[in-house]
């Protein structure tokens, strides 16, 4: 007889009972330790995959929070100004909010659900949320017809599109700040600021006759899944 056998043999059966409870809580521990383990991997792609994916299209705005500066020149460009406005990729909502606190109806299109989530919570806590909406939408697949007033934090790539698109669709009373980057063709009526924080402001009735006369570049849209830009 080995010595296994011999210890199996002399050993009481509480110990014995013991050891196989001690295996199936060890067993039952790492189950659950897997499940959290796997849960918070889950959880995270979940929060991530929207900031991530979004780069893997060929035109794309990152969520680059606006700061103070450009917001305060947005707002003073459009001091004159009232009605419906647009902010085109509006992040975690910002210019949307500080626009409704000043008198506009101010509408957000935002690919990243969470943002927007966090958008409408936030306007709901500065008591502006009945002159707000915030949706989910590619700003290639929306119309703007209805807007008197846009703002946009573009990137180069995709500027010369949203000229033709801009143009087409507003109407001539309609203004349009470019954050950031202005646009390639069309002649601003006026800026504010300085460096990262300018403003340019363009007037619909000038850039609609460049449309209209042939003397704006047509383009059409590379990518007809690419991201709203965010603030």
């Amino acid at each position: 007889m080995s010595q296994n056998e011999l210890y199996l043999d002399s050993a009481p059966a509480g110990q014995l009972e013991g050891d196989v409870g001690q295996g199936k809580s060890r067993s039952r521990l790492g189950l659950v330790v897997t499940g959290v383990l796997g849960g918070s991997l889950v959880a995270l792609y979940a929060v991530a995959a929207p900031f991530v994916t979004p780069a893997l299209r060929k035109v794309c705005l990152p969520f680059v929070p606006a700061t103070s500066a450009q917001v305060e020149n947005v707002l003073t460009v459009l001091r004159a100004r009232s009605g419906t406005l647009v902010d085109i990729g509006s992040g975690d909502g910002r210019i949307v909010i500080a626009a409704a606190k000043h008198g506009f109806q101010a509408s957000g299109f935002e690919l990243n659900p969470w943002l927007v989530l966090y958008s409408r919570y936030k306007a709901w806590r500065e008591g502006v949320h009945r002159a707000t909406s915030f949706q989910i939408s590619d700003l290639w697949k929306v119309s703007f017809a209805q807007y008197s007033n846009v703002v946009i934090f573009g990137v180069p790539q995709m500027m010369d599109q949203l000229e033709l698109k801009l143009a087409s669709e507003l109407p001539s009373t309609a203004k349009v700040v470019a954050c950031r980057f202005p646009f390639p063709t069309w002649v601003p009526e006026h800026t504010a600021g300085e460096g990262i924080d300018t403003v340019w402001v363009y007037d619909a009735k000038t850039f609609k006759s460049q449309l209209q006369n042939g003397t704006m570049r047509k383009t059409t849209p590379e990518c007809e899944d690419s991201q709203d830009p965010h603030t």
